[in-house]
């Protein structure tokens, strides 16, 4: 299959000095390996290795160090105080019902109301629209807070503005040359705000506006610290559903925000832990939040309606809770399956027409009534067998038909290449888009699918060299079988939550056996092999390994990279709760 085959991978082995990882070792009292880790990644001294380590509240930066924060927390508290109506405006993702969940929260225990609007995807699409501003006027409504939208809405924000309505924008998409005329802008991506981490998600975001206002309040300090802490929980799942890098502050939310999920006294959420499976007192992974947890909340998004998952998150009826954490797995399992089926249209595509795939720096894949809920994730996985930046585009909606046929969809990138930046060196061809560097969204006349198609190939062909890509394995250490002991291992665990920014450690163990033959796991793709090095004797588990099964006979000798991958099932069953991940080989 031409079209299918990856090229070989590229190992990017570490070349730390010896004496800096003993030195971390002793300071730090460490395992050798995870010093190594540590080195590697840049913490090399041990102020910036305790630093990472570190998941205090008092690590979480000061919120009014944003710019726009005082001002934003002024016009909300009088609007509290008034118990004037509030609108939240969100989006329809883990990251804006998450934010809505959060400050809706805040804001009633503050002593205010907030009602909240979500675009329908198909019916509304994405971002503010001039029509809920004038229901809202309507309604009474003298404040709109927008939460995960709004940095580019600004027609919409001066429409508001001229009903009379202020608006804060909370957000942290990429802003245009010109911010909206609101009362306050919270975006740590603005050119002339100070604000130290630059990676927050909109949940992020809105997270330092409760935390400003928890600040100026009259709680008492246990009260204000067990609210944050509360609040975390569902700003480290959308921290980690909206890929964001998991370094620096964004750590200390996940790796809190997670550890709280332990105790969870919200009948919605223990209900969603409950359907993805989730036993009582069992913390999740921020991967198993990844691909357990948010795609089960963003099904309602891309399915059905997004209101569903606010409702989950604030009913106090056990019941209504697991009806709706019952029907969002529902969605989701329907969404997996739509996914799939536009996948595997695609690959055979390919499989038909090479030059399709492999014969362009950049890709875009079309079809009739695919499913836009749905294009974001295949576009990831195209990503993922390509190593291309790619969009997946259909059928458009919400565009006047007058105008003639529109297209929209998603896109998702490889590390190297900035996205948005591509769309902003053609901006005349679209009728809307935004996101940032990994993501982004576009609607366009059909008539200027040929020229984006051969713009966006172009643009990445003077961007991306033939090593960017290939797929690229950035190896953390070397390790040998003898010393990947219980300690050891923990120790490597201590370093996560583990995604984006902060991926697995990645191991590089050279002249492994093949000790037995390999035992077929799923579908004949999946093995698991038994490892011997220097005598000792592990197993690992090999996805997607079909087709180099021929590497995997007994007695041969290979170099290997793995990674420690934690284990519930197998810690339920009273073995060891962590395994090896064989992620790629080659001969030694």
């Amino acid at each position: 299959m031409a079209a299918t085959t990856r090229a070989a991978a590229r190992w990017n082995l570490p070349n730390s000095d010896n004496s800096v990882i003993e030195t971390l070792r002793q300071s730090l009292g460490i395992h050798r390996v995870v010093a190594a880790v540590l080195v590697h990644r840049g913490y090399a001294d041990t102020v910036s290795a305790r630093e990472f380590l570190s998941s205090k509240l008092t690590a979480l930066e000061d919120p009014f160090q944003m710019r726009d924060m005082e001002e934003a927390l002024t016009r909300l508290m009088q609007s509290i105080n008034a118990r004037e109506p509030i609108l939240l405006y969100g989006d329809y993702d883990v990251d804006g019902t998450s934010s809505i969940v959060v400050l809706k929260k805040a804001i009633e225990i503050l002593g205010g109301s907030a009602d909240f609007f979500i675009p329908h995807r198909l019916r509304d699409g994405y971002g503010m629209r001039n029509d809920v501003i004038e229901r809202a006027a309507e309604s009474g409504v003298r404040l709109i807070v927008s939460v995960d939208t709004g940095i580019r809405a600004n027609d919409v924000v001066r429409h508001a503005k001229e009903r009379g309505i202020d608006v804060i924008v909370t957000d942290h998409h990429l802003p245009d040359t010109e911010l909206p005329p609101a009362v306050a802008v919270l975006n740590p991506n603005r050119p002339d705000c100070p604000y130290p981490n630059k990676n927050l998600c909109g949940a992020g975001v809105t997270f330092k506006l409760v935390q400003a206002m928890l600040s100026r309040s009259a709680l008492a300090p246990e009260r204000q610290a067990a609210l944050l802490d509360s609040f975390l929980k569902p700003v480290a799942i959308a921290t980690v559903a909206d890929i964001v890098p998991l370094i620096g502050e964004n750590r200390v939310i996940v790796r809190r925000g997670l550890s709280g999920l332990r105790q969870v006294r919200n009948p919605g959420l223990r209900a969603l832990l409950a359907v993805a499976g989730f036993d009582d007192g069992e913390t999740p992974s921020a991967h198993q939040v990844a691909f357990r947890l948010a795609p089960r909340i963003n099904a309602a998004g891309r399915m059905a309606s997004a209101s569903d998952v606010i409702e989950l998150f604030l009913t106090g009826d056990e019941t209504r809770a697991r009806d709706l954490a019952e029907q969002l797995d529902g969605l989701n399992r329907e969404r997996q399956q739509v996914e799939t089926e536009i996948v595997e249209t695609i690959l055979q595509q390919c499989e038909e027409n090479s030059a399709l795939a492999y014969d362009k720096s950049a890709l875009v894949f079309t079809g009739p009534n695919w499913h836009p809920g749905v294009l974001g994730i295949v576009a990831s996985r195209l990503v993922e067998r390509f190593s291309r930046p790619v969009f997946v585009l259909s059928d458009a909606h919400n565009v006047d038909e007058s105008e003639g046929p529109h297209l929209g969809g998603s896109g998702r990138s490889i590390p190297a290449f900035h996205l948005l930046e591509a769309l902003e060196s053609m901006p005349q061809l679209f009728r809307k888009f935004g996101g940032h560097r990994q993501a982004a969204g576009l609607t366009l006349h059909a008539r200027n699918l040929d020229e984006f198609q051969g713009r966006f190939h172009a643009f990445a062909a003077t961007k991306l060299t033939p090593d960017d890509l290939r797929p690229t394995y950035p190896v953390d250490a070397h390790v040998t079988f003898r010393e990947l002991s219980e300690q050891c291992i923990q120790q490597i665990f201590s370093l996560g939550p583990f995604g984006f920014g902060n991926a697995t450690p990645t191991f590089c163990s050279a002249g492994v056996e093949i000790a037995g033959p390999p035992k077929v796991l799923k579908e004949g793709t999946h093995f698991s092999v038994a490892l011997r090095q220097d005598g000792r004797t592990l197993f690992a588990k090999a996805w997607n390994f079909g087709t180099r099964q021929d590497l995997l006979q007994p007695g041969m000798k290979l170099d290997v990279l793995l990674q420690i991958e934690d284990d519930p099932f197998s810690r339920k069953r009273g073995y060891a709760g962590w395994c090896l991940s064989l992620k790629d080989i080659r001969p030694a």
